[in-house]
């Protein structure tokens, strides 16, 4: 992901810190997968909610929508619920062209995430926080 973010104000640097945190969380299962889709992509659920509730309260607080966190929180709402949709409810067992696909599909938003998150720590001051 190329580019740049410039917080234009506090309001939108609080919302991209928020969100930089939420994005520590990552997207892959948890070490106490039970080695389903559905629950391999729970995180991914409770990452949009998270971001759900930043842009909601970032917007309440009288931020723009065209605001650039507010099109990055989107981005990533976008690219997460693809792969939600795809896989939440499925509990079939996987084999290795559907753990494939899966782990793809992981690895797709984990990349993208990663460039939103490098994004928001150099935009706001916080790269040297980045691992």
């Amino acid at each position: 992901m190329a580019g740049q973010w410039v917080p234009r104000d506090h309001e939108e640097l609080t919302a991209g810190w928020r969100l930089w945190l939420e994005l520590d969380s990552s997207g892959w299962p948890r070490p106490d997968w039970d080695g389903s889709p559905d629950e391999a992509v729970r995180g991914l659920q409770e990452l949009v909610h998270a971001a759900d509730e930043i842009l909601a309260q970032y917007l309440a607080g009288g931020g723009p929508a065209e605001a650039e966190v507010a099109g990055l929180i989107r981005s990533l709402q976008l690219s997460a619920s693809w792969i939600r949709e795809l896989w939440a409810g499925d509990t079939t067992p996987l084999d290795g062209e559907r753990m494939a696909l899966l782990h793809s599909d992981l690895a797709g938003f984990a990349g993208h995430a990663r460039g939103v998150r490098t994004l928001l720590a150099e935009g706001g001051g916080w790269a040297s926080l980045t691992l």
